[in-house]
């Protein structure tokens, strides 16, 4: 066994409000690492250990998206002579609506990129991480895995034909996360959303969008107070989460930009304009659920601009 490496992929948020399955953005932390080892003694992608996932993961190489992932990047450019074994250290709970399951994808295939001396720009990998993900919920989407890879605030297009652009961060932009001990699958949420949607809900909800866009470009708090309300798909998932609109209420009274809900959830998530209203949000939030005995963890993160990358 040859000496091997390490890379970290952060946790993500998914749909921003405004932007179900199209935005997201990547956390300073949590995240995976994964180390990555050449072997000779097999070919492809393997999975050797993975720690802190209490045994809910699996070790087969074509059910766990890290090794779906590097095995695509392996089938992409060809090589079929050499293994490669991956060791997942799980540092972000599964089933958080913070991109569990990307961030291991992203993992998987930057780590094989990097041990192969990275024959493949971060962007190439995109589409080897989103088949990854498929694996874990059963869709093509890469508003998780996207800025996990790339970083920053992401916008993406998905199919066949991946469209990714990275939007502008505003200076001072802050999130915080609250993540209640429960867990929601990314497959059950999404299966309880309708399909169809009113044209006055399309309208709105277009104008949310296309005005939170605009109010990164131009670092416009006000703007984006304006616009960050997801009216379509927050209320068909609030009901999953426990004491999710006192949380909410609290974010909002204490100077929060906005709330809503991460990715699928549990986890929620409230932007605002500096670290002190970022820290009294965490606290608000936290003392809902402390009231109802419910355990739960806070984080308080800046936009990460780098997304997953070696150690």
């Amino acid at each position: 066994m040859n000496a091997g490496i390490k890379v970290f992929a952060p946790a993500t948020i998914a749909n921003l409000a405004v932007g179900y399955d199209i935005l997201g953005l990547a956390l300073e932390s949590p995240g995976d690492e994964i180390i990555a080892k050449i072997s000779n003694d097999f070919t492809g992608v393997r999975i050797s250990n993975i720690r802190n996932d209490g045994g809910k993961l699996p070790k087969a190489a074509q059910k766990n998206t890290a090794s779906v992932a590097g095995q695509a990047v392996l089938d992409h450019l060809n090589i079929t002579d050499i293994g490669i074994e991956l060791e997942i250290i799980k540092k972000m709970p599964i089933g958080s609506g913070l991109g569990s399951s990307a961030a291991s994808a992203v993992g998987g295939a930057f780590a094989v990129n990097e041990i192969l001396k990275s024959p493949l720009t971060k962007a190439e990998l995109l589409p080897f991480c989103v088949q990854g993900e498929y694996i874990a919920d059963g869709s093509y989407h890469a508003d998780n895995v996207a800025p996990s890879l790339l970083g920053g605030i992401i916008l993406v297009k998905n199919g066949e034909n991946l469209i990714h652009q990275r939007l502008p961060t505003p200076e001072g932009l802050f999130i915080t996360i609250i993540h209640p001990d429960i867990e929601i699958l990314t497959k059950n949420a999404r299966s309880i959303i309708k399909s169809s949607i009113s044209l006055n809900s399309h309208i709105d909800q277009s104008f949310n969008l296309a005005g939170f866009v605009s109010s990164l470009y131009q670092s416009n708090f006000d703007l984006m107070r304006q616009c960050l309300n997801d009216i379509i798909i927050e209320p068909q998932r609030a009901h999953l989460i426990p004491k999710f609109e006192e949380v909410k209420a609290a974010a909002l009274k204490n100077n929060a930009i906005g709330c809503s809900i991460s990715g699928a959830g549990p986890s929620i998530f409230a932007l605002s304009e500096n670290s002190f209203d970022a820290e009294n949000i965490a606290y608000a939030m936290k003392e809902v659920f402390k009231n109802v005995k419910i355990e739960s963890t806070v984080i308080v993160s800046r936009v990460n601009p780098e997304g997953a990358y070696r150690f």
